[in-house]
C-alpha cells in the first residue's frame, strides 16, 4: 500500500517533468523565486521605525512568504491553461521553509542558551521536513493510525502514543509563544522610564501569568478537562505549602523587596560585620551581594525582610566617612590644624564639595587631643576603606611637613640607681 502510493507520486512527477510545458512551469517557478529574492533584499535594506523584532521577523519570512504568494497566484491563473503539478508540489516546500524560519525566529527570541537553542532548532527543522515528506507521500494518515494503535487503556480512557505526542507538541508550542510574547513585553518595559525594581517584578509577573495561561490553553486544546485537575492541584498545593514553606517565604519576600524598593540594585548593604557589599542581583528567591574583595554572598530574601539591614544608600547615595587622629598637647594653634585637616580631605577626588568636609575636636584624651575630620562621598559601592586610607596618608604627610606632632605610646623604663 505504502509502496504503491510512493510509486504513484513518482510517476506523476516524472510525467510532469517530461511534459512539453514543463519548461514553462520551471520558468514560472524561477521567476517567482527571483522576484521573492529581490523583494527580500529590498525589504532587508529598508529602515523602519517599527520595533526591531518585528522588522527582523518580517525579514526572515519575506523570501518564502512572497515566493509562496506568487506561486499560489500563478497556480490559480495557469491552472486551466497548462499543467501546474510542479507548482503545486513546490508550494508545500515553501510553506515548510516559511514555518521553519518562523519557528527558529520565535525560539531565538524566547531563549538565550546557545547550546540548547542549536539543538532545538535542528529538531524543529527535522520534524517540519519529516511532516512535509509524510504529507507529500500520503503516508501521514497511515503513520497517525499506527501511532494511535499504541495505547494504554484505563477504564473509559484511552491514552495513545499519538495523543501524547500531539498534546506535548501543542503544550510546547503554546509555552514557547507565551515566552516570546513575554520577551516582547520585556523589551517594551525596558524602554519605559520606571524604577528598575518595579520593572523586574512586572516582567516576572507577566512571564509567569503568560506561561500559566499557555499551559492551561494547551491542555484544553488537547482535549484534557482542566476542571478534573482541580482536586489534584488543590492537594498538590497543600502538600507543597507544608513542605516548601521556607522556599515559598523566600519567593514572597523577593516580590516584597521588589515592590517596596527597600533594597535596589547598586545599594550598599551591610548585614553583619562579615557580610555585606553591593547589591548586584535580585531574584525571586535570593539577593546577591558582592564585596570589594570579589566575594559574592547569596542571601535568602526572607532574611532581608525579617531582619534589620543596614542600607547605606537607601534614600541617599552619599555616605559620611570619619577619620580620627590624635595630636600632641604642645600644639599651639588647634584651629589651624582643623583647617589643615579640612583642606587635606577636600583635595581628594572622591570627596564631595557639598556638603564640605568638617573637622572637630572630639575630646582631650589621656595622651593626645583627639580630632576628627568628616567628609562625604557619593560612591560607597567603591568602598570606604580606600578613601579613608588615602586621606589618612595625606594627613600624615601634611602633618610631617607642618611639624604637627602625633604622640605615641613610649615604653616605661626604670630610672638608674642613685638618681
Amino acid at each position: 500500500m505504502k509502496q504503491k502510493q510512493i510509486l504513484k507520486l513518482l510517476n506523476e512527477l516524472w510525467a510532469e517533468l517530461t511534459a512539453p510545458d514543463a519548461i514553462w512551469q520551471f520558468l514560472v517557478l524561477f521567476a517567482c523565486l527571483g522576484l521573492a529574492i529581490l523583494f527580500a533584499r529590498w525589504w532587508q535594506g529598508r529602515k523602519f521605525e517599527s520595533p526591531r523584532r518585528l522588522h527582523a521577523a518580517s525579514t526572515q519570512a519575506a523570501l518564502p512568504l512572497v515566493a509562496l504568494s506568487l506561486l499560489a497566484l500563478a497556480h490559480e491563473v495557469l491552472e486551466g491553461l497548462m499543467h501546474v503539478k510542479l507548482l503545486a508540489v513546490a508550494m508545500p516546500f515553501l510553506a515548510a521553509l516559511l514555518l521553519v524560519r518562523i519557528c527558529v525566529f520565535v525560539l531565538r527570541q524566547s531563549f538565550s542558551d546557545p547550546v540548547w537553542l542549536a539543538g532545538a532548532e535542528r529538531w524543529v527543522t527535522l520534524l517540519i521536513w519529516i511532516g512535509l515528506a509524510l504529507h507529500l507521500t500520503g503516508l501521514a494518515p497511515l503513520v497517525i493510525d499506527m501511532l494511535d494503535r499504541v495505547a494504554l487503556t484505563a477504564g473509559k480512557y484511552k491514552l495513545s502514543l499519538w495523543t501524547v505526542m500531539k498534546a506535548s507538541l501543542i503544550v510546547l508550542v503554546t509555552i514557547v509563544l507565551a515566552l516570546w510574547i513575554a520577551g516582547l513585553a520585556e523589551s517594551r518595559l525596558l524602554r519605559v522610564d520606571i524604577d528598575s525594581s518595579l520593572r523586574i517584578v512586572s516582567i516576572r509577573v507577566i512571564k509567569a501569568l503568560l506561561v500559566l495561561v499557555a499551559l492551561l490553553a494547551g491542555l484544553s486544546l488537547t482535549g484534557i478537562d482542566i476542571t478534573a485537575l482541580s482536586v489534584f492541584t488543590g492537594a498538590l498545593g497543600v502538600g507543597l505549602g507544608l513542605g516548601l514553606q521556607r522556599i515559598a517565604s523566600n519567593y514572597l519576600s523577593g516580590f516584597i523587596i521588589l515592590l517596596d524598593r527597600s533594597i535596589r540594585l547598586g545599594n550598599v548593604v551591610q548585614l553583619n560585620p562579615d557580610t555585606g557589599g553591593v547589591v548586584t542581583e535580585i531574584t525571586s528567591r535570593y539577593t546577591v551581594l558582592k564585596n570589594l574583595g570579589g566575594i559574592e554572598f547569596i542571601v535568602p530574601n526572607e532574611f532581608l525582610v525579617s531582619n534589620t539591614v543596614q542600607n547605606q544608600s537607601y534614600s541617599d547615595t552619599r555616605v559620611r566617612v570619619a577619620l580620627r587622629v590624635g595630636i600632641s598637647y604642645t600644639t599651639a594653634d588647634l584651629e589651624a590644624v582643623l583647617r589643615l585637616m579640612e583642606e587635606t580631605a577636600r583635595r581628594h577626588p572622591r570627596v564631595l564639595a557639598n556638603p564640605p568636609p568638617g573637622a572637630t575636636l572630639v575630646e582631650f584624651g589621656e595622651k593626645a587631643i583627639v580630632l576628627e575630620v568628616g567628609f562625604w562621598i557619593s560612591d560607597p559601592h567603591n568602598g570606604l576603606g580606600g578613601v579613608r586610607s588615602e586621606v589618612g596618608l595625606e594627613l600624615w604627610r601634611v602633618f610631617q611637613e607642618k611639624g604637627v606632632e602625633i604622640p605615641f605610646q613610649q615604653a616605661w623604663r626604670p630610672l638608674p640607681e642613685g638618681v
